[in-house]
């Protein structure tokens, strides 16, 4: 997951930088909501691993 999470905020950052380099809204509020859909990835992510770890320590 990690891997893909940042994928989407490097792109994210690419095309805001891009969108507001050219003036193009579309395109920064686009890299915006990339970055966001990677941070919620990363987010869900975590709440996965802490899922586990709590599942494992209890049938440790």
């Amino acid at each position: 997951m990690g891997d893909d999470s940042a994928m989407d905020k490097i792109k994210g950052k690419a095309k805001e930088a891009a969108g507001k380099m050219s003036g193009d809204k579309r395109q920064e509020t686009e890299g915006k909501a990339d970055q966001a859909k990677g941070k919620t990835k990363d987010t869900l992510g975590d709440a996965k691993d802490r899922a586990q770890g709590a599942k494992d320590s209890f049938t440790d």
